[in-house]
């Protein structure tokens, strides 16, 4: 079993660096693959064996996905928010430290997660139903007081709006299919690449830094805003990794870039991990990876959890040297191209990658997503407010 085991591991960080790189590629989609494959491979391999596959490939997945999010400004539905500090960081030629930021929160939020996964298995088991009671009205506070404390209030509750009103119709269009790719892209990723190009920005030469000053303050609630927004994804259908972002940030307040990109770096792997939690206390998954896991063991034992938890350590500890060794290719290549010519490049990879997910809707998406993404930029209003793609539909869902 053990030989099993660390032959699933290493293939699950191969599909992990794979997922994370690739703009649109999810480990949902390798997890399906794998579970419509799992009668074939269930004579080579034990479910459990499966089931790590899944677990290494998704820890790996959320040290890597950061890269394409920093380095190209294509972020998936976790990443959306760290477009705009991280791309803040490459274009004053530090993308490797915002990298090496992300990276923190990985394994920081992993590691804490593990540590302290007994006591969100006991809150989870007995606070699932008081919490799930009051979400959609928290939000709704998070929502106005984003919107009050912006210098352009008006503003602020228009783009809210626009994109809320336009995440509500999106997530609600019946042939549409991966919805979130062309909505984030258009809202955080190519309108912020049409900006830069707008303003023929040059990439500086990046340095690789392998040592970054972090406050030891700033970095602890980084990682605890970064456990408790892991927990809400974990625990509350609907709720994405980018909404619970939002909801930490007006809780804990003055992180600044680099704790900012601490806390988007764990919150995904939190969420993974705390999502064992949530399976192994109340039989729910609340992502696709994890629902082939659940499909795969069944009932989820204790013995279980423990070696779920150790595949994680050891795939996380893994992930934390590749992303690195990566990032630091990409910070070599980066420069030495033509940065008009690789947005130009970007953003036709973007369109193409759309078409060829969602379809031609998507791309109608994608020009309407970029439309709203370029207003914060062009009247100087806080990006975040353009989260409203995500937090209206949730709000609905739980008010509704």
């Amino acid at each position: 079993m053990f030989i099993e085991i660390l032959l699933a591991i290493c293939c699950g960080v191969i599909c992990g660096i794979f997922t994370g790189l690739t703009p649109g590629i999810h480990i949902n989609l390798i997890s399906l693959l794998l579970l419509s494959a799992a009668p074939f491979l269930s004579s080579f391999f034990s479910l459990l064996a499966l089931a790590c596959f899944i677990i290494s490939m998704s820890v790996t997945h959320t040290f890597l996905d950061s890269i394409p999010s920093i380095y190209l400004g294509a972020p998936d539905s976790s990443q959306a928010l760290g477009v705009l500090p991280g791309h803040r960081y490459l274009l004053a030629g530090h993308g490797f430290t915002a990298l090496f930021l992300t990276v923190i929160g990985s394994f920081g939020g992993l590691v804490l997660s593990v540590f302290l996964f007994p006591l969100f298995a006991f809150i989870a088991k007995h606070g699932y139903i008081f919490i799930s009671k009051f979400i959609g009205f928290i939000l709704l506070a998070v929502v106005i007081f984003m919107i009050l404390r912006d210098n352009k209030k008006l503003w602020a509750l228009l783009v809210f709006s626009l994109s809320g009103v336009l995440g509500f119709i999106v997530m609600n269009m019946p042939n549409l299919k991966n919805p979130l790719f062309p909505l984030l892209s258009g809202l955080f990723g190519v309108s912020t690449l049409l900006i830069s190009l707008n303003d023929n920005t040059t990439m500086p030469v990046q340095k690789v830094e392998t040592f970054v000053k972090l406050p030891k303050k700033t970095l602890f609630k980084a990682l605890f805003s970064g456990q408790f927004s892991g927990f809400l994804t974990a625990v509350l259908p609907g709720v994405g990794a980018s909404t619970a972002a939002v909801l930490s940030l007006q809780i804990t307040r003055k992180l600044g870039d680099k704790g900012f990109m601490v806390l988007i770096g764990s919150i995904n792997t939190v969420n993974f991990v705390l999502s064992i939690a949530t399976l192994l206390v109340l039989q729910k998954a609340r992502n696709g990876a994890v629902i082939v896991v659940q499909k795969l063991v069944e009932t989820i034992s204790f013995f279980q959890v423990v070696v779920f938890l150790s595949v994680a350590l050891i795939s996380g500890s893994v992930a934390v040297f590749l992303a690195l060794k990566i990032g630091k290719v990409f910070s070599k290549v980066i420069t030495v191209v033509n940065y008009r010519k690789l947005i130009l490049s970007i953003i036709l990879l973007i369109v193409f990658l759309t078409v060829l997910l969602s379809g031609m809707l998507g791309l109608l998406v994608l020009i309407c997503s970029i439309a709203v993404g370029l207003i914060p930029a062009i009247v100087k209003t806080t990006r975040t407010q353009a989260m409203g793609c995500i937090m209206v539909p949730v709000m609905i869902y739980f008010l509704l």
